[in-house]
């Protein structure tokens, strides 16, 4: 009887709320009208996503290629940078957040100042990562310096970008289409970032050193070549060259993140109105609140740790493919062409894991999307070396980075939906569900990066050495196929204990669209109270 009188209530509600001659009628079209975008809109929007990957990509896969053999960097000191670089990078993502929440609106809104003022030092900063200083003393500081610059700078963009979203439209449908296109083009960067980079320096590789295991070892005969071939540079192509390649690859990357900004800024409009809470009277939680409320959430911390041990999986691969291409496979003037494979093969088949999620589960999704990767990586560090093989093997592993790409940013809103369903008086936690993922998935990438470079320097790496000790060729193996299998394995184990299958999460929304229809039936009827008083 009280759920008939509520329908009842409801749909007079809402025809009063429709009616044509009404002010409050009047009042939500005009403000539903106002919430609208265009396509163009939604595409300078999405635009503005692409730095963040392009960079990104270009850093994972070439940085660390870069220090050992063309900066030169000892392999110790390499990763120190990486690991304090992409530790620091994980510190400033909240606090960067806290920053920009606390920041005063202005004329151009609240998120674009911090986007527009720092691109051009975010710029800067990325342009000398890859410029070699002409000094050995404070060589590794330049490069910790700048790095850590510039992971800050990039954080002053991408924070307050993500949080535009709630700025440029009062409609959720309107988010989620713009959310749809951003997402779209920050996969397209992925593979600009590895074509603009790979390519450019692809075609200027470090020269050499033919003779270096021979005068450490006295004869070629002790230790083998890694590679069926060691492929010598050519000789006409100077380390001189191949470092102005790096400067000229970083320029290009330079200007399409200036371009980027630009459009951005230009085509995106802050709605001021659009930002502001339902319930004007209440506070958001503190940040410690929060977090205290957020890491006791079982599905959360489940969800996190699964995505962090296979994040680690696949950032291992990411940041020791170039170096075993080049060496263990002998394939160095090929590396940056199965690199673009495998992104290229992410960015075709990010669609499929979309209609695979929505037809047979996230988790189902999950099970068959990472694991899918495994047989490859097996295959690829126990057949003899072969470039038909390790084409088919990197479009393989696309198909999964694909995958892992998509599903944790398709996950977290789940648990977002279920911890407001669980917490029904707790506002302002969406913040801190994706800046801690951030946090750790950074701060994972960093470790991951230190100690993979730190083992290479034990196995004995040589800078610049056409042919590499048989402890680096199996250093690099392990770091490229059986550490990721292990981590893969420890996180889909730690998946099926994740509880949020799809039936809950059609019962948590279920229940989320009820307490909005109470909500908003509450509203109304206290403002018709208040006309008629």
């Amino acid at each position: 009887m009280a759920k008939g009188e509520g329908a009842e209530q409801f749909s007079a509600t809402s025809l009063l709320q429709n009616r044509p001659t009404s002010p409050d009628g009047v009042r939500l079209a005009k403000d539903e009208k106002k919430g609208r975008l265009s396509v163009c809109n939604k595409l300078c929007y999405a635009v503005g996503g692409a730095p963040y990957q392009i960079t990104g990509c270009a850093l994972g896969f070439f940085l660390q290629i870069y220090l050992l053999d063309v900066a030169q960097v000892d392999p110790f000191y390499a990763s120190i940078i990486l690991f304090i670089g992409r530790a620091w990078d994980a510190v400033t993502d909240p606090t960067i957040g806290f920053l920009v929440s606390r920041s005063p609106w202005t004329r151009f809104g609240r998120m674009l100042p911090w986007i527009v003022l720092s691109t051009p030092f975010a710029v800067l900063c990325y342009f000398l990562i890859w410029y070699v200083p002409p000094f050995e003393q404070g060589k590794v500081i330049w490069y910790l310096v700048f790095y850590c610059l510039f992971q800050t700078l990039q954080t002053c963009f991408h924070v307050p970008y993500s949080a535009l979203t709630m700025f440029i439209s009062s409609e959720q449908k309107e988010r989620d289409s713009a959310t749809a296109y951003r997402m779209t083009v920050e996969v397209l960067g992925t593979v600009i970032g590895t074509a603009v980079q790979g390519q450019i320096v692809g075609g200027a590789n470090a020269p050499c050193n033919p003779g270096d295991l021979a005068l450490l070892n006295g004869s070629n005969s002790s230790l083998p070549q890694t590679g069926p071939d060691v492929n010598i540079t050519q000789p006409h192509i100077s380390l001189t060259q191949t470092r102005e390649a790096y400067m000229i690859a970083s320029g290009v990357i330079c200007i399409i993140y200036i371009l980027c900004a630009v459009i951005l800024f230009f085509g995106v409009r802050e709605q001021k109105e659009a930002g502001r809470p339902s319930h004007k009277s209440e506070r958001p939680m503190s940040f410690f609140q929060g977090m205290r409320l957020v890491m006791g959430h079982g599905p959360y911390v489940k969800l996190v740790m699964g995505f962090l041990f296979t994040s680690l999986a696949f950032m291992l691969l990411e940041g020791n493919f170039a170096l075993f291409c080049s060496y263990t496979l002998g394939f160095r003037n090929d590396f940056q062409n199965i690199l673009l494979v495998i992104m290229l093969s992410a960015t075709l088949t990010i669609p499929f894991w979309q209609w695979f999620l929505s037809r047979f589960g996230k988790k189902t999704a999950v099970y068959c999307g990472i694991s899918s990767v495994i047989p490859f990586m097996i295959l690829i560090v126990c057949v003899k070396s072969n470039l038909v093989v390790t084409y088919v093997v990197s479009f393989a592993a696309g198909v999964s980075v694909a995958a892992a790409f998509l599903l944790p940013w398709s996950m977290l809103p789940d648990v977002v939906d279920d911890f407001k369903v669980k917490n029904p008086d707790s506002h302002g936690h969406e913040a801190i569900f994706y800046s801690f993922y951030v946090f750790f998935t950074k701060f994972a990438s960093g470790v991951s990066l230190g100690i993979s470079t730190l083992s290479l320097d034990f196995a004995g790496y040589i800078t610049r050495g056409c042919s590499q000790p048989a402890a680096v060729d199996l250093t690099l193996k392990m770091l490229v196929s059986p550490a990721p299998i292990v981590l893969i394995i420890l996180g889909l184990i730690i998946f099926k204990t994740y509880p949020i299958d799809e039936v809950t999460r059609q019962g948590n929304r279920k229940l989320l669209q009820e307490m909005r229809d109470s909500e908003q039936d509450s509203e109304t009827d206290s403002t018709e109270l208040g006309n008629m008083a």
